[in-house]
This record gives structure tokens, sequence and C-alpha cells, in this order.
């Protein structure tokens, strides 16, 4: 499973874009429950639990390797951050190896 050099500079370009966009989503619902009708001490330590946990999402951080580029893209799609479709502009064998491992964990 090696990845092209072509891969990896798209891949690279792509992310934090991806990841931009994902942090929007976020902060929509954030403001959304912001909005809501809890108390406010409810709200900020909700939100805070909330940040925390979606620091830790792909779609937030990600650590750049690689060796991991396949299983960063799935892990990418099962998180919601990209679909497949995202995948467009790489090579074949990206993508056909991406949806064969799909299909082998699900």
């Amino acid at each position: 499973m090696e990845v092209s050099k072509k891969d990896w500079k798209l891949y690279r370009e792509k992310l934090p874009k991806w990841q931009e966009t994902y942090m929007e989503k976020l902060i929509v619902k954030y403001v959304e429950y912001l909005q809501s009708e809890e108390a406010a001490s409810t709200k900020f330590w909700e939100l805070e639990k909330r940040i925390k946990r979606d620091r830790k999402n792909p779609g937030v951080l990600i650590e750049l390797r690689k060796q991991e580029l396949h299983f960063d893209l799935i892990l990418l799609i099962r998180e919601g951050v990209i679909t497949i479709k995202d995948l467009d502009d790489f090579s074949d064998e990206l993508k056909e190896t991406v949806r064969f491992l799909l299909e082998r964990l699900d």
C-alpha cells in the first residue's frame, strides 16, 4: 500500500480544507446549543465537554504520517469529516484501496 507522491501532496493540500469545513459544522452545532433554553451553567459545562471530545476528532486534529494515509482517510470517512466523493481527485489505486478496506472493516 505504497502512497504516491501525488496522492500524498494532494492529501496535505485537502486536509486543512476538510478540517476547516468540519470545524465550521461543529461551530454551527455549538451556536445552536448555546441558543437553547438551558441554564447558562449547564450550557457552559456541556460546551466544554463537547469541545474536549471534538478536539480529538481527526476532523480537528490528526497527525500526518504518509504510511497511515489510507487508514486516516478511512477514519475521516467514518467520522463524517469527508465522504468517498471527496477522494475523486486521488489516484484510482488509492480510492480502490480505501474502498476495499472500508468494506472489510464494516
